[in-house]
């Protein structure tokens, strides 16, 4: 019995439940990341590069076999060894721009914290300082 209570104050805990607060957050919105990726940014590169699709570059690492399309979809179904680099591309692209939104929020979050505390008042000399300074004091006064 011991051991399901130790479970159930670890899984209550605030850490826990927050992480698992963010790592849902996260994976919706890496989703939104890819969504942004494919259907806004890559669009605008492959007109910028004349119609480029990164996601259909790929390498045929073996022979095709006779009545195979070379496409990758294709080549996939018919078992064809295929170095598909324009998904890591795009996969590469989705990174960046997830690490650079997540970059901008946490500067910002850092920014509003800085500003909504106040600063803390200056730590009180300690007592040898107090004192020393007042024997200062006391020897310049005639």
């Amino acid at each position: 019995m011991s051991f399901l209570k130790e479970f159930r104050e670890f899984a209550v805990k605030g850490n826990v439940v927050d992480l698992a607060v963010g790592v849902i957050i996260g994976a919706a919105f890496g989703k939104i990341v890819d969504s942004v990726v494919a259907d806004i940014i890559m669009p605008v590169v492959g007109l910028v590069f004349g119609k480029l699709d990164f996601s259909n570059l790929y390498v045929v690492l073996g022979t095709i076999p006779p009545g195979v399309a070379n496409n990758l979809a294709d080549l996939k179904k018919a078992g064809v060894p295929v170095l598909a680099y324009g998904n890591f591309i795009t996969i590469a692209v989705n990174f960046a721009i997830l690490a650079f939104i997540i970059f901008l929020m946490v500067k910002q979050i850092n920014r509003l914290r800085r500003t909504g505390e106040p600063a803390p008042p200056p730590a009180a000399p300690p007592e040898d300082i107090v004192l020393l300074r007042e024997i200062r004091d006391s020897l310049k006064r005639p």
